[in-house]
């Protein structure tokens, strides 16, 4: 990776302030659709030990149903009342990343770590977010858009909502101690083994990048990151919220074939397991949206390896995320991200049939 840049020095002034802005941001953001709802939560899942609500899934119809344009709509309408806070913080802190992020020094230490450093940091980065894989995806395609390793900007990825303490919480309240554990060990190999395998064969491949800062963000630094926050922000609303959208309605849709599980899980076969493990990396849930789904497919009769593997693909890509990183991580990194995930829900359903 090879980087130019006349960004200012380490004990700049400027450069204390955009970190100190960045963080502020992020902070503030993440109380406000995060940390203060889900403490609220999970004092209520404290109280009564249960779940509350349905499937969000169901909006979009029954398993095995036709596609429904209705179903489609129903679908994007609720999701979005579910996920419009923490959608709304992705873009934001993703651009003032953009604006703001001393981008050689992050680079470089992210870059200079070792072979496991970057995912590790990009890993551990994500676990305080507790972001789903769709709002996290603005912000890892600015990660690799400003030259951060295609490992580190996985970690932070697939981190978010694997490994969301959150959830791993509300598992522990309200479900077997067989799935936290699935769930903690197998996201464990994934946001920090997997995605170091898969920066390894992009870096094989000659996956370079150079990162150049304009000449006016090096020289007037502080001065246009207001501008540049503006036009990144209006570049991200434009670009990603739209065909986030769209994608979304399809899912929804289309969610009876997407997602055909329904009470028929007593009769399933070990094939089943498979399915569940590809098409769980298409559909689309908010934050905990898979808890109610595997409460539901447990008190029906699924077996242990379907819940397993939906344990781990439902929360951890989609297919509208996908869509949203595929240009900043390209088509065949984010294809074998995707093929990671659902590997990964395979093991975790093994996993699960035998602690079960």
């Amino acid at each position: 990776m090879h980087l130019e840049s006349t960004e200012p020095g380490r004990g700049s002034p400027q450069v204390r302030t955009a970190v100190l802005l960045l963080l502020l941001i992020t902070i503030v953001g993440l109380m406000w659709a995060k940390w203060w709802p889900y403490s609220l939560k999970l004092g209520g899942l404290l109280a009564d030990r249960s779940w509350p609500g349905s499937s969000l899934l169901m909006e979009g119809g029954q398993g095995g149903s036709a596609p429904s344009l209705h179903g489609g709509w129903s679908f994007t309408v609720h999701y979005a009342e579910a996920v419009w806070k923490a959608l709304v913080v992705a873009l934001v802190v993703a651009a003032a990343v953009d604006a703001l992020m001393p981008r050689r020094r992050v680079i470089a230490a992210l870059s200079r770590r070792g072979r496991f450093g970057g995912s590790v940091l990009g890993g551990l980065a994500s676990v305080p977010c507790m972001m789903c894989t769709c709002c996290t995806a603005p912000i890892a395609g600015t990660l690799r858009r400003g030259g951060a390793p295609t490992s580190s900007v996985l970690a932070y990825w697939f981190g978010n909502p694997t490994l969301n303490p959150a959830v791993l919480a509300f598992l522990a309240i309200v479900a077997p101690w067989q799935w936290f554990a699935t769930r903690l060990v197998v996201g464990v190999v994934l946001v920090f083994g997997a995605t170091v395998l898969i920066g390894r064969a992009v870096s094989t491949r000659g996956d370079a990048s150079t990162v150049t800062l304009g000449q006016d963000e090096a020289g007037e630094g502080m001065r246009a990151a207001p501008r540049r926050f503006v036009r990144s922000l209006a570049r991200l609303a434009l670009t990603l919220v739209p065909e986030y959208a769209v994608v979304v309605f399809a899912v929804g849709a289309l969610r009876g074939w997407l997602f055909p599980f329904d009470g028929t899980a007593t009769h399933w076969g070990i094939l089943t397991v498979v399915v569940a493990a590809v098409l769980g990396t298409l559909v689309v849930i908010p934050t905990a949206g898979e808890i109610p789904i595997l409460l539901g497919l447990a008190a029906a009769g699924a077996g242990a390896g379907v819940l397993g593997a939906l344990l781990i693909t439902l929360p951890a890509v989609s297919l509208p995320s996908m869509v949203m990183v595929v240009r900043d991580l390209s088509w065949r990194v984010t294809a074998a991200a995707g093929g990671a995930v659902a590997a990964a829900g395979l093991v975790a359903g093994g996993v699960l049939w035998v602690l079960t």
